[in-house]
């Protein structure tokens, strides 16, 4: 699969999962917006249009011309958003970064794949319906996993503290990863963070 390499090709389009609404604001499944936020702030792009469904901002990354979208469509419908934003802008898959939480890594891991299964997580399995594929970037966060109880009640619910900083420790990592897959070194960062920082 030819991933990222030539930058003059046109824009990327970078997604972060989560819900929408202050009540999901600081919850597990949002650590795809935290992402989204901390990564625009970091290069001065604000993420405050409404179009596609989605936030949307537009700016530069290095010498990538990028579009970050926070879809508001609720999580088991991203697709919608992410298809719209690829139609509009004529994205193809390869040139997609998407950001979501799993449950499967623990607090703060990073997991960074070229493509691959949606390992039930509904906002990716939305997008690869979407879009027919499952061949787009994807850089997942580790939230764990509860003990016992409802896995939806955990991932809607408030991290703890010590596993919010974990996550939070992890924001630099993750934002020099994109930097790196934008570069068309995705090897790299999947060598340099995959993982437990």
């Amino acid at each position: 699969m030819r991933l990222l390499r030539n930058r003059s090709e046109g824009r990327f389009l970078i997604v972060g999962l989560g819900n929408p609404g202050k009540k999901y604001q600081m919850t597990r499944h949002n650590i795809g917006f935290l992402a989204i936020d901390f990564l625009s702030k970091k290069h001065g792009i604000k993420i405050s249009r409404s179009r596609f469904s989605s936030l949307v901002g537009e700016g530069r990354i290095g010498l990538s011309s990028v579009v970050c979208i926070k879809p508001m469509t609720y999580m088991n419908l991203s697709g919608q958003a992410v298809a719209a934003c690829c139609r509009y802008y004529s994205i193809s898959p390869e040139r997609i970064i998407v950001i979501c939480d799993d449950v499967a890594l623990t607090p703060g891991t990073l997991r960074i794949r070229a493509q691959g299964s949606s390992g039930g997580q509904k906002g990716l399995l939305s997008i690869e319906d979407m879009l027919g594929t499952n061949s787009f970037v994807r850089i997942r966060i580790g939230v764990g996993q509860p003990k016992e109880g409802d896995l939806a009640d955990y991932v809607l619910s408030i991290p703890t503290s010590r596993e919010a900083e974990m996550i939070k420790n992890r924001m630099d990592d993750l934002t020099k990863a994109v930097e790196m897959i934008l570069e068309g070194n995705l090897e790299g960062a999947q060598s340099r963070y995959n993982g437990i920082g």
